[in-house]
Parts: structure tokens; C-alpha cells; sequence
């Protein structure tokens, strides 16, 4: 199944889309490990979004899944609980914390 929309084109809008005022106290990275894409992780500090390739040292969360699962929950295509109850995705860590990236992320652009 070929995917519309990439991994990087995904990753590149994931700034514009953070919820800066959802992020209040929070200190949170969240790795994501794509098998068969580069690995990338981001980093909420001080109500900013950082995203950085490859893996970081220590996350609070580990997200494993395909690049075409990590799209679909991302643009909002599948919902991340349905794609880690169907085994699409694997949480490793503070697995809790996964839950509130839909909270940090918005479908659309914010301003």
C-alpha cells in the first residue's frame, strides 16, 4: 500500500501543529522507533517542540511501529489506542504518557 504522505513531511508540520498552552509543566520526550524508517524523537520543554532524528539517550516514552502507522495516528487517520490494541504499535516507558501527545498536537496548522 503506497503512502501519501511521508514520514519527513509528517515530522516537518509536527512544529506547526504543537499546542504550546497543552504543554504547561511538561518535560516529555517521546522516542519514536519506525522499522523501516529513520528513527526520530520529540522533546517538549518549556511549552517548545523540538524534534530530533535518530534516538535520544534516556525518553519517557518509546513508540515502536511502521512509518505507515506512525502517519496514520499523526494526521489522524487511525487512533493511536485502536493501532496499539491491534498491535500496530508498542509502547515502551512511562507508557501513560503517550497518551497525552493527541493533547500536544493539533490536526491543524496552529497560529
Amino acid at each position: 500500500m503506497s503512502q501519501q504522505i511521508s514520514v519527513a513531511k509528517v515530522i516537518e508540520k509536527l512544529p506547526s501543529r504543537f499546542i504550546a498552552d497543552n504543554a504547561k509543566d511538561l518535560t516529555i520526550t517521546f522516542q519514536f522507533v519506525l522499522e523501516d524508517e529513520q528513527d526520530f524523537y520529540i522533546s517538549i520543554a518549556e511549552m517548545q517542540c523540538t524534534i530530533e532524528s535518530g534516538e535520544h539517550p534516556d525518553p519517557n516514552v518509546t513508540l515502536i511501529m511502521d512509518s505507515e502507522t506512525m502517519v496514520d495516528v499523526i494526521t489522524g487517520q487511525k487512533d493511536g489506542m485502536s493501532a496499539f490494541m491491534t498491535g500496530r504499535l508498542r509502547a515502551e516507558g512511562n507508557v501513560m504518557l503517550a497518551t497525552k501527545l493527541s493533547k500536544l498536537f493539533s490536526r491543524e496548522k496552529q497560529r
